[in-house]
């Protein structure tokens, strides 16, 4: 007889361990539809860990925590934007300068506000549903959560209309696929690729303080640990779709909820195979296990006026 305790255990920290991978996923959507190749999500998501810590240490206030993360994950996108659709660095190089000068900048900023050590930070309480959160399994699962579980649903189901149900949603598609059309419809490619590259640090940003508020209520030096390139894995892997790149997130937090409840049980295996098996699936993602991934046409080529290339 399967224990539904132990079952309800896993699937919450499945969806617990996929929230930051599926806030920075979802940004780095809005970026690659429009054209900009975005690996600064690891960046992004630990510039939002360390600005909301920093700000909740300073104010005892976790949304102004919130806010901070959102605001320096967007202030991160800019510089992403202003790099790669105005300079026109090429987007690989912007993207690893970010993340190399975001884990040593908030390595060191932490050292400082933080004396070196882990300081406990408050953290954002759960809001029960009354009669859904006491359904079994599910009730706990859905219905009780904080209020950025909540608007991560939201925000799936919003892109998933805007991208495919709205005119909004056309003209970032068509400044993705075929920037030169869109221009010579009256569409300013540059805009666009501003707005979503900026959206996608503001959204990584809201992981990132979901990691600091919610899972662990402290910031640690590197936290990120590698989730914003398994968003990325999670964008290919649910090709470039909202709905498909959310489950492969949720596919990947289950990967990681499963190998550190094999340590837990004390399995003769080493752990060191344990703790790869999240990077393994995303691995096998890349290398097109879910099957051949399109991206955007014009994913990672910046635009001239005159021409693309």
């Amino acid at each position: 007889m399967i224990d539904t305790s132990f079952f309800a255990d896993y699937l919450a920290a499945s969806l617990r361990l996929a929230v930051p991978l599926a806030f920075a996923a979802l940004g780095g959507l809005y970026s690659e539809r429009s054209g900009v190749l975005n690996i600064a999500l690891e960046g992004m998501l630990l510039t939002g860990a360390f600005a909301s810590a920093a700000a909740t240490f300073y104010s005892n206030n976790v949304w102004l925590g919130v806010l901070a993360a959102t605001l320096a994950g967007g202030l991160v996108g800019l510089l992403h934007a202003l790099l790669s659709v105005s300079w026109r660095v090429d987007r690989l190089v912007s993207g690893l300068a970010i993340n190399l000068v975001a884990a040593g900048l908030t390595s060191f900023l932490s050292r400082s506000i933080f004396s070196g050590g882990a300081q406990k930070l408050p953290g954002i309480e759960a809001i029960a549903i009354p009669g859904l959160a006491n359904i079994p399994i599910i009730g706990s699962l859905l219905f009780a959560q904080n209020i950025l579980v909540y608007f991560l649903i939201f925000l799936i189901i919003f892109t998933n209309y805007l991208l495919f149900y709205t005119h909004p949603g056309l003209t970032l598609r068509a400044v993705g696929e075929y920037p030169h059309a869109a221009d010579t419809a009256g569409v300013s490619v540059q805009l666009v690729r501003y707005f979503s590259v900026i959206l996608s640090g503001c959204l990584s940003g809201l992981g990132g303080a979901y990691l600091t508020l919610v899972q662990v209520k402290f910031f640690a030096e590197g936290m990120s640990a590698g989730k914003g390139f398994i968003a990325i894995a999670a964008l290919i892997f649910g090709k470039w779709h909202p709905i498909g790149t959310t489950l492969a997130c949720l596919l990947f937090g289950a990967t990681e909820a499963l190998q550190l409840r094999i340590q837990a049980l004390g399995v003769n295996i080493p752990y060191q195979f344990l703790v790869m098996l999240p990077y393994a699936i995303a691995l096998l993602a890349l290398v097109g296990l879910a099957g051949k991934s399109s991206p955007p046409s014009a994913l990672g080529l910046p635009y001239f006026k005159e021409k693309s290339e």
